[in-house]
């Protein structure tokens, strides 16, 4: 385990109050000791242990830092050439096309790393980075209102199923999956050969397929997970912005954070994959993350506004006890005055999560991709890390 060092950063949460000019760790995560930042060693060594064997699945990488400190990270290898080597040669929803395509979820060439390297699938916590680089542009006013109308943006002569559901459907209801499209994602397993987000992925215009969709609900009623309107906002952001989304992310978030490598698949017609496509490695996830911690500060420089931190992690849906959901920011309520947690999510066990009250920014990788079995989850992980901080309040 490597140890950094950084000057302390003074945080008041909910929503913080930087009290001397915020840090980022651009170069490098500096080290300390879980000692030194409050948090009981023993607890994240027996966590560690849980995960070595095999109590919580696949799970490639645990790193995890407090006070702007990394103070643990391990990593694991994992043969998924052994592991799901049959079903990669299968063909499914899971692995429509040929064997060595880019959406094969069972290709150790592709999954759970990019090019069996060090760069690891984060599935749809994409969807969260989305929603970051659109509050950069937010910020620096290239990018429209939120209430502007999806079908702006469309050609209305070439869209089926024209309403007054669909013509009330925003950007912002993409943003929070109430855009009431008819779609069958999270109501069935992703290797169900019916799930909209498998059938899309093995299409050739996802744009298409997901804006001729029928409408279900009316717009901002109700929670639906809705892989393809995180791609109509990529789709948006080009007609808007006039620029590729991977491109602004590389200028604009990528290379303050220094984030140097990374992978990001393209649709067929050469969309950024913007509902699951994007790689990282853990401790640069970790670092867009804590930009949120830092309230979108780094450096001194505003990368996002304040504004627009504050209302993505501001709950605009319930999904039921004790979880709620911002712009792409799924809200977990954690200790006896329900304070948030604000988390990505995705699919095979990607789980950045940032505490805030205890300056806490953790990120898991693992790559559990098949019903059943073992597993870890974000309750889990918020329990197992609150459960280690010495200064509870």
């Amino acid at each position: 385990m490597q140890k950094y060092f950084l000057l302390p950063v003074t945080l008041l949460l909910l929503f913080t109050t930087v009290n001397s000019q915020p840090t980022g760790p651009t170069h490098a995560w500096p080290v300390s000791t879980a000692e030194k930042e409050k948090m009981i060693a023993d607890s994240l060594l027996a966590f560690e242990k849980d995960i070595n064997g095999g109590k919580y699945g696949h799970i490639d990488a645990m790193f995890i830092t407090r006070n702007g400190k990394l103070i643990w990270q391990q990593s694991w290898k994992n043969d998924y050439d052994k592991i799901y080597g049959d079903n990669a040669k299968t063909p499914s929803i899971m692995n429509a096309h040929d064997f060595g395509g880019q959406y094969n979820y069972y290709n150790p060439w592709w999954h759970p790393f990019y090019r069996r390297g060090e760069l690891h699938s984060l599935q749809s916590v994409t969807k969260t980075i989305t929603s970051i680089i659109i509050g950069i542009a937010v910020t620096q006013k290239e990018f429209p209102a939120l209430t502007t109308p999806v079908l702006q943006f469309f050609d209305t002569t070439r869209v089926k199923y024209i309403d007054d559901r669909k013509r009330k459907m925003t950007i912002q209801h993409l943003l929070t999956m109430t855009a009431g499209l008819r779609w069958n994602e999270d109501q069935t397993s992703y290797l169900d050969p019916s799930n909209d987000c498998g059938i899309m992925e093995n299409g050739f215009d996802w744009i298409d397929y997901v804006i001729n969709k029928p409408m279900s609900h009316e717009p901002g009623s109700s929670f639906a997970y809705n892989s393809g309107a995180t791609e109509l906002l990529c789709y948006i952001f080009r007609k808007a912005t006039g620029k590729d989304m991977e491109e602004y992310a590389a200028q604009h978030l990528f290379a303050p954070l220094g984030i140097k490598d990374y992978f990001w698949k393209r649709t067929p017609t050469g969309l950024a994959d913007t509902e699951g496509g994007l790689y990282l490695k853990p401790a640069d996830l970790a670092k867009i993350f804590y930009l949120w911690l830092q309230q979108g500060n780094w450096n001194g420089v505003q990368l996002v506004s304040k504004d627009w931190v504050n209302a993505s992690i501001t709950p605009f849906i319930s999904l039921g006890p004790g979880v709620q959901y911002g712009y792409k920011w799924w809200l977990h309520k954690y200790g006896t005055n329900h304070q948030l947690a604000w988390c990505g999510s995705g699919f095979g066990g990607q789980f950045p999560v940032i505490i805030p009250e205890y300056n806490i920014v953790a990120v898991f990788n693992g790559w559990n991709v098949t019903d059943g079995g073992p597993s870890l989850g974000t309750r889990t992980i918020l329990r197992r890390l609150i459960g280690a901080v010495v200064d509870k309040k």
